[in-house]
């Protein structure tokens, strides 16, 4: 058959190499809604939920049971759930209404109801509900720190770029497990060199994460990762109640703590129960709240390929971002894994978050070539850095990144390469040497560095976690080398953790230590003139972007 030239010249575009599929409820192939989805109830005898959408509590499961006894106001339950969800909906988007009335609203009503409420509202009144609910009045950002070698030199000197560049939290991961504890201590330096104040995380196993948060060489965890069926917790992580001791295990010892859920992960799996995306995530974020959690890292995240192929997928990921404020919590919203080939497709996706703002944006916004991301590969990437920055400046928006200058980058990065290649010497660890530190500093990734001795630094991972080394140890060394003022800030978020201040919902730290949150923060938005503004000195940092033309030297 002779073919349209149009149609072929279509056929090759990047997004027709993405997969897509129409509704098919019963395997989960269901963004916002199910027919199997169950419909909102709930019944209270003698103060205990005996009935919880549709369910009698002798039929609930694990999570309904948890859900009923931890995540819902019973008090008020009965009340808030009488309130007619299209009148919920409309509450979100009305800025006569405070964010304090919904919120107060919502601690009553159920897992389907919320689905119900979500389903009532477009992408844009999402993105309106978005601007208004979120918890801390000033957007943020989060960055990945990895490479494929596992280099803790480029990590610290990563780290420290990203740091400068505006990032408020940096989180890595390894290649090889072992790797962790020189990963840990590099990112820690170096995100303390960038800019004082930034917190770090260690994605590791558990067990491991939890023993460098309380030796002090990370500052958060958010690892903590929660499902929607039963079956999947099960296979996943074991059980809200185990969550929920884990959580406290890192709180008592003065660590912020978020958990993880998203979209999809249930149909991946195998067992989403004939029921929506949508619904299941509200599970997952209602089991959050009831664990204690300040925090959530959602947005189907890792699963992105999941409801990024069905109708309505990506409108369901921002609905699960405002079910997350509207629970109170912290929202990084995502934005981790690339899911299109269509770079319009990821840049729209990204939008609906960039634009209202979250409490993060990205969960993982990847400070490095995408190659070296060792968290499969992030929406944007170094790569990105400039076209984000413009997005910034031409709508004045604040994404929580600025424009930096080549000598800064410079600068920051071979400085964070020599403490930790100070610290290493210090505490006797693997070494690297002079010609390491240079080409770090001056890479732009992997490709461009130097292979490390990988036994050794296998053998130094090891001897950190025998020798009992800690964030007081760091301090030490980097003082001994000579780096009193990255030894001064690092001592300064292991004193955060006493005062326990950053585990305050949504919070983030300036560069002089102090405590953005929702409590001495919160967002105030109610309509025009109101809420946070990029105006000011942020705004001027927003414009000095690289390559533009002064009128004074015309």
């Amino acid at each position: 058959m002779k073919r349209s030239k149009r149609i072929e010249a279509l056929d090759k575009r990047p997004v027709n190499l993405d997969g897509f599929i129409n509704e098919w409820p019963e395997m989960g192939f269901a963004a916002m809604s199910s027919p199997y989805d169950p419909k909102p109830s709930v019944k209270v005898v003698d103060g205990k939920i005996v009935e919880l959408d549709g369910k009698k509590r002798e039929e609930f499961d694990f999570i309904d049971q948890f859900i009923a006894d931890y995540a819902i106001n019973i008090e008020r339950t009965e009340r808030s759930m009488k309130v007619p969800s299209l009148t919920i909906a409309r509450m979100i988007v009305d800025i006569n209404v405070t964010r304090k009335e919904i919120l107060e609203i919502i601690t009553g009503i159920t897992p389907a109801k919320m689905t119900e409420v979500m389903n009532y509202l477009n992408v844009v009144e999402l993105m309106m509900g978005m601007q208004k609910i979120r918890a801390r009045k000033m957007p943020g950002n989060q960055a990945h720190i990895t490479n494929l070698k596992d280099d803790p030199a480029q990590l610290a000197a990563d780290a420290a770029e990203g740091a400068l560049r505006g990032f408020a939290e940096e989180e890595t991961t390894m290649g090889v497990a072992r790797y962790a504890p020189l990963s840990a201590m590099a990112l820690l330096i170096g995100s303390q060199i960038g800019r004082p104040g930034v917190l770090t995380q260690c994605s590791a196993e558990e067990a491991t994460e939890l023993e460098l948060g309380i030796r002090g060489l990370t500052t958060y965890a958010e690892t903590l990762s929660v499902y929607g069926t039963e079956k999947v917790f099960i296979d996943g992580d074991d059980t809200p109640y185990s969550k929920a001791f884990l959580n406290s295990a890192y709180a008592s010892r003065g660590l912020k703590v978020r958990f993880t859920s998203g979209s999809g992960s249930e149909v991946l799996m195998g067992s989403s129960e004939k029921k929506s995306m949508l619904y299941l995530e509200c599970r997952c974020l209602y089991a959050t709240k009831g664990a204690g959690s300040q925090g959530i890292q959602n947005g189907s995240v890792s699963c992105i390929g999941v409801p990024g192929s069905v109708p309505g997928g990506i409108r369901e990921v921002l609905a699960e971002n405002l079910v997350a404020a509207l629970l109170g919590l912290e929202c990084a919203s995502s934005n981790d894994q690339s899911f299109s080939n269509s770079p319009m497709r990821r840049t729209a996706r990204t939008m609906l978050q960039f634009l209202p703002g979250t409490d993060f944006i990205f969960s993982g916004y990847a400070a490095e070539p995408n190659y070296d991301n060792m968290f499969a590969g992030s929406n944007f990437d170094a790569e990105d850095f400039d076209d984000y920055n413009v997005l910034q400046r031409d709508m004045q928006v604040d994404g929580g990144l600025r424009p930096v200058t080549e000598e800064e980058v410079l600068r920051v990065r071979n400085k964070a390469a020599k403490a930790v290649q100070a610290v290493f010497k210090q505490l006797g660890l693997s070494p690297i040497t002079d010609e390491q530190v240079e080409a770090v500093t001056y890479a732009h990734g992997s490709k461009d560095t130097l292979s490390r001795d990988v036994t050794a630094d296998l053998m130094a991972a090891e001897d950190v976690l025998k020798r009992g080394i800690t964030g007081v140890d760091v301090v030490k060394a980097l003082a001994e080398a000579g780096y009193t003022d990255v030894a001064e800030n690092v001592l300064s978020m292991l004193k955060q953790r006493v005062a326990g201040d950053y585990m305050q919902t949504s919070a983030i730290l300036d560069k002089n230590f102090k405590v953005l949150s929702a409590v001495n923060t919160p967002n105030d938005y109610m309509g025009p003139g109101t809420g946070y503004r990029v105006e000011g000195e942020r705004w001027e940092e927003i414009k000095k972007i690289p390559h533009i033309i002064n009128p004074k030297d015309i």
